[in-house]
């Protein structure tokens, strides 16, 4: 019997590979119309001579309220030209990012068909990690300064639970964040639960759109903070259950377990050991086991409400 059960799953393994293999060829074929503006690299050269030439070109990134000598004066800020400097060093070559988000387009052209594909734009923003990156109907706008290595002095005097995710591997990761943001629904109420299955369908669509990506990358993890939830998952889980927080509508849980943070705060003494949005990684694996459970589409996924996917997930946490 043993044998046979093996032999089984072995078999539904085989065939779910299969239909994966399938479903990235037929992705491979969609052909995407890219473009990428670095503007960072045009504002870097601006002077009073071509700025009007700009201002036409972009309209949109030169706001009528500001004047042409803030704009010049801007351009001479000697903050301004460092940072001008040193995206200019950590991106000569852009080539690897457009091929990944030609292939992230790609990806969410196959689940999303009326997606409508942004020009790409690159700029500088003075640090402003709150907003990496934006997406609006027409732009995708990229902000390169918030992307040079976690021990850029530009960072210094930042916590560094912000600080670790200011690499270029979270280009894409924060992309794709961007773009379930789009799909995904707001929770349909305020209780814990809601709100890890809204984290959980981001995290989901993050793996169907970037699947070569490592998963501790699409949570903004570490790979050791990645290697403690999933060794933990199981306590983190007896916590939230014996302490009856699933569906409660405790606004500070959000603070505690889903929120970017240094730690996850279960008031305990291995709070400092644990990762920030543990309340996010349960909601994921939650979505992939209702989801390996049910026969649905991912369109289906997203608008179904939490506590039928808590139900039918049936979430059983790994040990």
């Amino acid at each position: 019997m043993y044998r046979l059960i093996s032999m089984l799953f072995l078999i539904a393994l085989l065939a779910a590979c299969d239909s994966q293999s399938n479903e990235e060829k037929e992705i491979e074929k969609i052909a995407i119309d890219l473009k990428i503006t670095r503007f960072d690299k045009k504002f870097a050269t601006v002077n009073s001579g071509n700025l009007q030439a700009l201002k036409s070109e972009y309209p949109y990134l030169f706001p009528e309220r500001f004047t042409d000598s803030m704009w010049i004066a801007k351009a001479s800020d000697t903050i301004q030209q460092e940072l001008n400097e040193e995206v200019g060093k950590a991106f000569i070559d852009f080539s690897a990012e457009e091929d990944g988000i030609y292939a992230l387009f790609q990806h969410t052209k196959y689940y999303f068909p009326s997606f409508e594909i942004p020009h790409v734009i690159t700029i500088t923003s003075e640090v402003d990690y709150r907003n990496k990156v934006l997406l609006t109907p027409d732009y995708l706008f990229i902000s390169l300064d918030t992307y040079l290595g976690k021990e850029h002095p530009f960072y210094i005097g930042l916590q560094e639970y912000l600080k670790k995710n200011f690499e270029k591997n979270q280009i894409l990761p924060d992309i794709a964040n961007e773009i379930a943001e789009v799909y995904v629904p707001q929770p349909e109420s305020k209780t814990f639960l809601a709100h890890m299955l809204y984290y959980g369908k981001i995290l989901y669509l993050k793996d169907r759109l970037l699947p070569d990506v490592s998963e501790y990358d699409k949570i903004g993890y570490t790979q050791d903070e990645l290697d403690w939830a999933i060794a933990n998952e199981e306590e983190v889980w007896r916590y939230f259950v014996e302490r009856e927080v699933i569906f409660d509508t405790d606004t500070d849980l959000y603070s505690r377990f889903l929120y970017p943070a240094p730690f996850s705060k279960f008031y305990l003494e291995l709070d400092a050991e644990s990762p920030a949005r543990l309340g996010q990684f349960i909601g994921w694996q939650m979505i992939k086991q209702y989801m390996d459970k049910n026969d649905v589409s991912i369109q289906e996924m997203l608008t179904t409400n939490s506590e039928t996917i808590f139900n039918k997930a049936n979430y059983k946490p790994k040990k």
